[in-house]
C-alpha cells in the first residue's frame, strides 16, 4: 500500500449516525489517520463531542458538502442513504479527494455515472457492498464452491431499520457465483407459491431470501447442494465494529486503485499473496 509521509486526513459524512459513530471511533484510533472533517446536516454546528461522545477533536460537524476541500482531506468515507451518497460521491470527485463508500443501494446508472467522474478525476473510489473481513472471504468461497454443486440459494439477515433488500452483499454473492458456475444452476421446480415464498429469482437460478430481525446487525448463509451432500457458508457480523477493519484497509488502499472499483477483494488478495 502506498505510504504517505503524514497522517491520512479523513472526512466522514454522517458522522452522527451509528455506522458514522462507528467510522469516526476507527479513524481517530488509528495513528496513520488523522480526523479533519465530519459531515452530518442534522448536526451542523454542534461540536462533534457533544453529539457522538468522540472526545478531544476540535471538530464542529459540518452540514455542507463542499466544507471539505483538497487541501483538507485526502479521503471521505460514506455510509448514508444513496441519494445523498451519490451527490457527494460527484462532489469528491470533482474536488479530487478520494472517497470510500459502504452505502448500498447505489442503481447501475448511478455506479455508470461515478465511473465515468472518477475516470476523469485525480480521485479514485471504493464501492463495498460489504467491509467485514469474513463477508468478503465468504464471498470467495461461495465463488470456489459454486461449479461443483448444481443447487444454490442464498439467505441474508439484517436488523429491521435497513430500507432496502436484498442486500448489497447478497446481490454481490449471487452474482459472483451464477458467474463462477458459467450455465444455470437447477431451476426451481416450484409451480404454487405464496407471493415471495421463494425469495428474489436471481439470474442464473439462484434464489435469494430477505429477512429484516429486531436484534440483528448483518448475516449471511449460502446454502450449496449436490447429491447425498450440502454446502453451508455463513458469516455473522455482531456489531458494525466488524466492518471497521475493512474500512481502515479502504482508506490506507485507495492511492493504489485507479478510477472507480466494486468490492475490497482487490485490497483482500494484496494482503493474501
Amino acid at each position: 500500500m502506498a505510504q504517505l509521509e503524514r497522517p491520512i486526513r479523513v472526512a466522514v459524512f454522517g458522522a452522527g449516525g451509528q455506522m458514522g459513530i462507528s467510522v469516526c471511533k476507527a479513524v481517530v484510533a488509528d495513528p496513520a489517520l488523522k480526523l479533519t472533517k465530519a459531515l452530518d446536516p442534522r448536526l451542523a454546528g454542534i461540536d462533534l463531542g457533544h453529539a457522538t461522545s468522540i472526545l478531544d477533536t476540535g471538530i464542529v460537524i459540518d452540514g455542507q458538502r463542499e466544507a471539505i476541500t483538497h487541501g483538507e482531506v485526502d479521503v471521505a468515507i460514506d455510509f448514508t442513504e444513496a441519494s445523498g451518497c451519490f451527490e457527494n460521491a460527484l462532489y469528491c470527485a470533482s474536488a479530487g479527494i478520494h472517497m470510500v463508500i459502504g452505502t448500498t443501494g447505489l442503481s447501475d446508472l448511478q455506479i455508470n455515472e461515478l465511473e465515468r467522474a472518477f475516470s476523469s478525476s485525480e480521485a479514485n473510489c471504493l464501492i463495498a457492498p460489504n467491509f467485514a473481513i469474513g463477508a468478503i472471504l465468504m464471498m470467495k468461497f461461495s465463488e470456489m464452491a459454486a461449479r461443483f454443486f448444481e443447487s444454490a440459494e442464498v439467505i441474508e439477515l439484517h436488523h429491521n431499520r435497513k430500507v432496502d433488500a436484498p442486500s448489497g452483499t447478497a446481490l454481490a454473492t449471487a452474482e459472483r457465483i451464477t458467474g463462477a458456475k458459467g450455465v444455470h444452476f437447477d431451476p426451481d421446480p416450484t409451480k404454487k407459491e405464496l407471493d415471495g415464498a421463494r425469495g428474489h429469482k436471481y439470474q442464473g437460478g439462484v434464489n435469494i431470501h430477505s429477512l429484516r430481525i429486531a436484534g440483528m446487525v448483518a448475516h449471511q448463509e449460502v446454502i450449496f447442494g449436490t447429491t447425498g451432500q450440502t454446502l453451508t457458508l455463513r458469516h455473522d457480523s455482531y456489531d458494525r465494529t466488524s466492518f471497521m477493519p475493512g474500512v481502515i484497509l479502504a482508506v490506507k488502499g485507495i492511492f493504489d486503485l485507479d478510477g472507480l472499483v466494486v468490492g475490497l477483494d482487490s485490497i483482500v488478495d494484496g494482503l493474501l499473496e
